[in-house]
């Protein structure tokens, strides 16, 4: 074990503690908790991690509390009425995004492979490490996330840039930058 710091960031606001205490870099193997991280960071793009933490129970409430199978089936008219929704970020580019999202990650599970094998063979199936002083900002991406956007995006996903892949891979503990 180590002795775990908080950045500056995880120190604004309780939820902030608690995202950083109970969440954030912590190794993920849930499909469900994978779906809903990747669709909370690209939300996040233009945004604080911080907005759309607050939000968070709003999105799990519009989004099917990340059901795979159910937000696949979101029609136009659903995507509509989420455009309308005040109690999440109302951007249609990334409403539309998650929904295409989930219909890869439902293809991925009709082909026999889980959205956690496919997320975690990018980093060999083993947290990468990352060591940062208590002052140092993470990178905004890096040639690993860039890779991991160039897959995601030929495989059919949508808002996966190096930024918001990198955001992720922190976020679900593809890289430790912990301790």
């Amino acid at each position: 074990m180590c002795d775990v710091r908080r950045p500056a960031w995880a120190e604004q606001t309780p939820a902030m503690r608690d995202y950083y205490d109970h969440y954030w870099g912590l190794p993920v193997h849930d499909d469900r908790q994978l779906f809903e991280m990747l669709s909370l960071e690209l939300f996040q793009a233009g945004l604080t991690w911080r907005t759309i933490w607050d939000r968070r129970q709003s999105f799990e409430h519009a989004f099917a509390n990340f059901d795979v199978d159910r937000v696949a089936a979101f029609t136009a008219a659903d995507i509509d009425r989420l455009c309308q929704d005040k109690t999440i970020i109302r951007n249609r580019r990334k409403i539309s995004a998650v929904v295409v999202n989930a219909r890869v990650i439902q293809g991925l599970h009709r082909a026999g492979q889980s959205f956690d094998d496919y997320v975690w063979r990018f980093v060999g199936y083993r947290p990468q490490r990352l060591i940062l002083t208590p002052t140092e900002l993470l990178p905004a991406q890096t040639a690993q996330s860039r890779a991991m956007a160039k897959q995601f995006k030929a495989d059919g996903f949508k808002f996966v840039g190096p930024t918001i892949m990198y955001s992720f891979m922190t976020a679900v503990g593809l890289v430790n930058a912990r301790c």
